[in-house]
């Protein structure tokens, strides 16, 4: 099933959110709030922006997605189950002795293109392979998603100065800008604003979102690039924990794992909605 197919998304994003609290409750894995905050990115992307295919996961052309943020891991699970790259049932081992889901992104299910997990590693990989796409002559694209906590790290500024450098324009950088990294605000650890201005100041073409609404969303990653010549950055603005109410906007949800009030409290919130 190729996912140029422009499916519901938020009907997607919908199912991403439910499966993520059930696989964090069950496994004890954590991350929930930094799931949510990208759910609705996740679910525009599958849901018809990567040229990719269940069927053909390996094909030549499709384009790549580095999820940076690799703990949140669930969601691009989530996604990939519910796009047929593998069986929905298989997401309630999730974070499990012996199963394939780890807690961090793992490259051992098929649509998945690198493990991931150790902020600011993401974007050197997405630009090393943006880089390699452009020597052979390859016309796919490499999308990589960045929590903002992890533009604390100088290895994502090294990349993105070289990415710059090196024009690459099948390069699209996401960043979830929920503002809220694992133990604080991020104007309270190191603030990152005028951000926007500061990737274009690297060389980037740079736009700004709202990362839940879905049809900005859907237009302005179709639009990419976004300039000729340049990597495309989009800035997403994003709520931690978006679909639960007393998830939202909190630190707290970072780690916590959903089990029994709580658990039912956000499954009820979340079969509930739209």
């Amino acid at each position: 099933m190729s996912a140029k197919v422009m499916i519901d998304t938020r009907a997607l994003a919908k199912k991403i959110r439910i499966h993520a609290l059930r696989m964090t409750s069950r496994g004890g894995g954590s991350h929930v709030g930094a799931i949510y905050s990208c759910a609705d990115i996740l679910a525009v992307l599958y849901g018809g922006i990567l040229n990719v295919d269940s069927a053909f996961p390996e094909k030549a052309d499709r384009d790549r997605f580095v999820l940076s943020k690799g703990h949140a891991g669930g969601g691009l699970y989530a996604a990939l189950a519910e796009r047929g790259f593998f069986p929905t049932e298989e997401l309630l081992t999730h974070y499990q002795d012996g199963s394939r889901l780890c807690g961090h992104v793992s490259h051992e299910l098929p649509g998945i293109e690198v493990s991931t997990g150790a902020l600011g590693h993401g974007l050197p990989i997405a630009a090393g392979m943006a880089y390699a796409g452009i020597l052979q002559g390859a016309g796919h694209r490499i999308f990589a998603l960045l929590s903002d906590g992890e533009c604390d790290e100088g290895s994502t500024w090294e990349a993105v100065l070289f990415a710059a450098q090196r024009k690459l324009e099948n390069l699209v950088v996401i960043v979830d800008y929920n503002r809220i990294q694992g133990i604080a605000p991020i104007a309270d650890v190191i603030e990152l604003e005028p951000f926007a201005d500061k990737w274009r100041s690297f060389g980037w073409a740079v736009r700004e979102v709202d990362g839940h609404d879905h049809a900005s969303l859907g237009d302005t990653l179709g639009a990419v690039p976004f300039e000729s010549d340049k990597p495309s950055c989009l800035i997403a603005r994003t709520t931690k924990g978006k679909g639960v109410s007393f998830m939202e906007d909190s630190v707290l949800w970072h780690y916590r794992i959903p089990r029994g009030e709580e658990f039912e409290a956000a499954l009820i919130e979340l079969e509930g909605r739209p």
